[in-house]
């Protein structure tokens, strides 16, 4: 049994990261480098949209007061309203207009009647149509206003620019959002074990968590710069670290456990980095280290390269989607079922692999065979992590589970 009062928990150990983390000074850019970012500033509204009511459909602009008798209602079409076009007559009693899809509606109408619900009355040399269904005021009618009221907060601060927030913006006539400026961050591996892709190995693997998480990094927002590989030594480390300078965010991975030769912790201590968390009650993942010096965080990921990336999901992403100004970072969890059985010795929450699919009107996750901390190929395979939770010993097939869909998937 693993001793729990010395294991942070994982919610308490994000609640504390996300504590040192705040949104970093903001910067404007073009709308299109906006995506994917959050806004730094409330958005005003300076345009009503849409401007005027306008038709949802091709059909004919009525008053609905006027088909409330029997049907048909035989009508004088006073005229065609296209979109971009101004109307130029005032509905009377029995009379209504032609209109196209986003044509302003005239004045006195309140309604629309879709075009298949009307008939054309053969000429006789006056416009007329007879209308066949009766319609309720604001019926196919996009009201003036509907988007956006000018004036009001249009995108609070915080709010994600996708696609749909950026097209309100231009609707506004912006070019240009306010957004905090993207983290720097600084990532080093340590180990004598390990050698660069390009190297030969002589006997040494592949370091794969430095340019992975790179990758995390820019796919959660991040700028990243590689530092190399540290040796392990106390003064490679401090060395590689005093690198470091001018960066928002540090993170190492491997030597931060109790072995023999892992100096990381030791180092940050060394050169000033206030230890605010060591170890957490998870499996993979538990010895992490974070710190703070001045206004950069520091993050010693495991170094086992799942650990690294499960570390990355858990703490790192929160705290960079903090820095780029998102207000919601908790890592979304989705419910769904066990394929299979788990089981485990109560102590830590283990974030295990699963596949999961939708089948029978719920999402089934079915753990992959494979575990360990440093075994890449599960990951790969892995579409969530399904959250066994910290005291429990047990999941029975078709138990309820907690599901984090991963951000590091294709």
């Amino acid at each position: 049994m693993i001793d729990a009062a010395t294991l942070l928990p994982e919610d308490e150990a994000r609640a504390r990261v996300l504590a040192l983390a705040s949104p970093l000074p903001a910067e404007w850019v073009a709308l299109d480098e906006g995506l994917g970012r959050a806004l730094a500033e409330d958005v005003i509204a300076q345009r009503t949209l849409p401007p005027w009511d306008n038709s949802a459909m091709d059909g004919y602009a009525v008053r609905a007061a006027d088909l409330s008798g029997p049907l048909p209602a035989r009508m004088l079409v006073l005229e065609t309203i296209y979109a971009g076009a101004a109307p130029r007559q005032t509905l009377r009693p029995r009379t209504c207009s032609r209109i196209m899809t986003g044509a302003p509606l005239p004045a006195g109408a309140d309604a629309v009647v879709m075009r298949e619900r009307a008939r054309p009355v053969p000429d006789g040399g006056v416009d007329q149509v007879d209308l066949l269904e009766a319609v309720e005021a604001g019926q196919f009618v996009r009201p003036r206003g509907e988007d956006a009221r000018q004036g009001e907060v249009l995108l609070a601060r915080g709010t994600p620019l996708g696609i749909p927030e950026l097209g309100l913006l231009w609707a506004q006539g912006r070019t240009s959002a306010t957004v905090p400026r993207r983290p720097r961050v600084a990532i080093l591996s340590t180990g004598d074990e390990l050698c660069r892709v390009d190297e030969p190995p002589d006997g040494r693997i592949v370091d794969t968590n430095a340019p992975s998480l790179a990758l995390a990094v820019r796919r959660a927002g991040g700028v990243p710069s590689l530092l190399g590989i540290a040796r392990d030594t106390r003064d490679a480390v401090a060395e590689a670290l005093g690198r470091a300078e001018g960066f928002d965010v540090v993170l190492t991975s491997a030597g931060v456990s109790v072995g023999e030769r892992d100096y990381v912790k030791e180092v940050l201590a060394a050169i000033g980095v206030q230890q605010h968390l060591w170890r957490v009650a998870i499996k993979p993942g538990k010895p992490l280290v974070v710190g703070q010096r001045a206004s950069t965080l520091f993050f010693g990921l495991p170094g086992n390269p799942t650990s690294s990336l499960v570390t990355f999901e858990l703490f790192v992403r929160p705290a960079l989607r903090r820095m780029l100004g998102f207000s919601d970072v908790t890592p979304p969890r989705v419910g769904g079922r066990l394929d299979g059985r788990l089981a485990k010795p109560p102590g830590l929450a283990h974030f295990v692999r699963v596949t999961a699919a939708w089948r029978d009107g719920g999402l089934w996750a079915r753990p992959l065979a494979t575990q360990t901390s440093g075994a890449l190929r599960s990951a790969a395979a892995a579409t969530h992590l399904l959250h066994f939770p910290r005291e429990a010993s047990s999941l029975a097939h078709g138990d309820p589970v907690e599901l984090l869909p991963l951000s590091w998937g294709a």
